[in-house]
């Protein structure tokens, strides 16, 4: 069970669009999100909210 869960779920890295190179590690449901994630977060290099995408 825990196998078909990692499948489904995979762990993906949130890399910030600010260029700092600050990155947030989350989980995704495949099914319901196919694309690229992206995520709005706050990073505290620049002390702001920025975009976080999705890396492979």
């Amino acid at each position: 069970m825990a196998g078909r869960q990692q499948a489904l779920r995979p762990v993906v890295k949130l890399r910030s669009t600010a260029g700092t190179g600050f990155t947030y590690v989350t989980r995704k449901n495949r099914r319901n999100d196919p694309e690229r994630l992206v995520l709005k977060k706050y990073d505290p290099v620049v002390r702001r909210h920025v975009d976080f995408r999705e890396e492979r």
